[in-house]
C-alpha cells in the first residue's frame, strides 16, 4: 500500500484545505433564512466551480452593498480558499495562488469589523499555511510561519472550546518540520480534542487520518477515513487518500 499522498512542500500548511473549509462557521450566527446560506455549505462541499463562482459574486455584492459585513467578508474568504482548492486540482497553481490572497484580504476585512472571531482568526492562519504551500518555501516560510502561529494563539485564547480552533493548530503542528516545532502526536491530539467538540466534520477526520499515516499507523489512518467518507462521501481529499491507502 502506498502512503497518503501529501503535499509538495511540508512547511506549514497543506496545499488543500477543502475538507476543512467545508464546516458551517462557529462563531458567526448563521440566518436560517437567508436562501445564499442554504446554498453556501453544500456548494463547499461538493466543490462545484460553477456554483462557486455564483456565489462569490453573490456575496461580493452583498459586501459591496454593506461594507460592514463581517459574516459575508468570512464567508467570501471561504469561497475564495474553496475556489483555490478548484484551481489547484487541475494543477494551476497561479489562479490558486491568486484566490487565496482574496481570501486572505476578505478575512483579514471581517477580522477588522470582528477582531473577536476564533473561526476567522483560525482561517487566516490556515490561509497563511496555504501561502507557504503555493510559494517557495525557502522564502514564504518565514515570512507567514510566524503569522500561522499567532494567528492560531489568537483563536485559542478567543474560544478554546472550538473544534476549528483545535483542528487548525492540530495542521500547523502536523505540516511544520519537526526543527521548527511541528509534533505528530500533538497534532493527533489536537484533532481529537477537535472531534470531542464536533464528530461531524468530515475534514478533521481526514485530517486525523494524515497524521496517523504520517505516524506510520495505516490501521488508525484508514478508519479516519472511513469516518471521513461516511460523513461526506464527495469529500476529494479523502477520496484520494482512500484510493491510496488501498493499492
Amino acid at each position: 500500500m502506498r502512503q497518503i499522498n501529501t503535499p509538495r512542500h511540508l512547511f506549514l500548511g497543506a496545499a488543500a484545505l477543502a475538507a476543512f473549509l467545508i464546516s458551517a462557521p462557529l462563531s458567526f450566527a448563521v440566518q436560517t433564512d437567508d436562501p445564499l446560506a442554504t446554498t453556501l455549505e453544500p456548494a463547499l462541499r461538493k466543490h462545484d466551480a460553477q456554483e462557486l463562482q455564483s456565489l462569490r459574486s453573490q456575496l461580493e455584492e452583498r459586501v459591496k452593498q454593506n461594507p460592514n459585513d463581517a459574516q459575508s467578508e468570512y464567508q467570501l474568504a471561504r469561497v475564495h480558499a474553496c475556489l483555490a482548492d478548484v484551481a489547484e486540482t487541475g494543477k494551476d497553481k497561479k489562479p490558486a495562488s491568486a484566490e487565496v490572497d482574496k481570501a486572505i484580504d476578505a478575512v483579514q476585512r471581517s477580522i477588522q469589523l470582528n477582531d473577536k472571531s476564533a473561526d476567522a482568526h483560525s482561517l487566516l492562519a490556515d490561509l497563511y499555511g496555504r501561502k507557504i504551500s503555493l510559494g517557495n518555501g525557502m522564502f514564504a516560510g518565514p515570512r507567514y510561519g510566524p503569522r500561522v502561529g499567532e494567528e492560531n494563539k489568537r483563536a485559542m485564547a478567543l474560544d478554546d472550546k472550538n473544534p476549528r480552533v483545535w483542528a487548525s493548530q492540530g495542521r500547523q503542528y502536523l505540516m511544520t518540520p519537526k526543527a521548527f516545532g511541528g509534533d505528530v502526536p500533538k497534532a493527533i491530539d489536537s484533532f481529537q480534542k477537535s472531534l470531542a467538540i464536533d464528530a461531524s466534520n468530515d475534514g478533521t477526520w481526514y485530517w486525523l487520518a494524515r497524521a496517523y499515516e504520517k505516524q506510520g499507523d495505516k490501521t488508525k489512518a484508514r478508519d479516519a477515513l472511513d469516518h471521513a467518507l461516511q460523513l461526506n462521501p464527495k469529500n476529494p481529499l479523502a477520496q484520494q487518500a482512500a484510493q491510496s491507502l488501498d493499492k
